[in-house]
C-alpha cells in the first residue's frame, strides 16, 4: 500500500470515529463558561477539518467519498444500537435501563442529526472547492475558516430545529435561535483554532 493511501485511510478511521463519538457521547450535556452544551461539540469540528484537508490535497471527490461512507456507517451504528437496546437482557444482567438511557435516542433526534449531518457536510466540500477555485489555490486559511463556519451554521441550524421545535410550547423559533448563538460562537472558535492543524494536515498528507 502507497504511503498515500495509508494516510488517507487513516483520515478516514478518524472522519469516521468522530462521527460515532458525536452521535453516542453526545447525549451528555456540559456546561463551558456558563453555557450548556452537548460534548458531541468537540467532536464536529474534526468532521469538517478533515474534509478540508482531503479536499485540499486528494480533490473534492475524495472528500464527496468520506462523506458518502460515513452516511452508511452512521445509519449502521444506529440500527445496531437500536436493536442491542431491544434486545431482551439475561436475567443475571441488570444494567438494561442504564444501558437504554445511555445510548437511546428518539428517532426525532437521530433523524435530525442524519439529516444535519449531511447537508453541512456536502456544503463544506462544495463551498471549500469552489474558494479554492476562486482564489486560484491560494489561501487555505480563508477556505478552511470559510467553508467551516458557514457549514457550521448549518449543521446547528438543522439539527436544533429538526430535533427541537414545538417538542413543547417553549421550544419556539425564537428559543431555538437563542440555543443557536451559543453553540455557533463555540463551533466558530474551534474553526479558527484548527486552522493551524489544518496546514499540518495538508502538508503532511501531501508530503507523499
Amino acid at each position: 500500500m502507497k504511503k498515500i493511501e495509508l494516510k488517507t485511510d487513516i483520515l478516514l478511521g478518524f472522519f469516521i470515529c468522530a462521527l460515532i463519538l458525536a452521535n453516542t457521547l453526545g447525549n451528555k450535556i456540559t456546561t463551558i463558561l456558563g453555557v450548556r452544551v452537548s460534548v458531541g461539540i468537540f467532536f464536529i469540528p474534526i468532521l469538517f477539518l478533515i474534509t478540508d484537508i482531503i479536499s485540499e490535497v486528494l480533490g473534492k471527490k475524495k472528500a464527496q467519498e468520506f462523506v458518502y461512507i460515513s452516511i452508511f456507517v452512521l445509519i449502521f451504528t444506529l440500527i445496531m444500537m437500536y436493536v442491542a437496546i431491544k434486545m431482551p437482557p439475561n436475567e443475571t444482567w441488570g444494567n438494561q435501563e442504564a444501558f437504554a438511557s445511555v445510548f437511546s435516542s428518539n428517532l426525532r433526534m437521530i433523524i435530525a442529526s442524519i439529516i444535519a449531518f449531511i447537508t453541512s457536510q456536502f456544503h463544506d466540500v462544495w463551498a471549500f472547492n469552489l474558494l479554492k477555485k476562486k482564489t486560484k489555490g491560494k489561501y487555505l486559511w480563508l477556505r478552511n475558516n470559510v467553508s467551516t463556519i458557514v457549514s457550521q451554521f448549518i449543521d446547528t441550524t438543522i439539527f436544533m430545529f429538526i430535533a427541537f421545535y414545538k417538542i413543547n410550547p417553549r421550544f419556539t423559533a425564537l428559543f431555538i435561535v437563542s440555543l443557536i448563538i451559543p453553540y455557533f460562537i463555540f463551533k466558530v472558535v474551534f474553526a479558527l483554532l484548527d486552522t493551524p492543524l489544518c496546514y499540518l494536515g495538508v502538508k503532511w498528507l501531501r508530503k507523499e
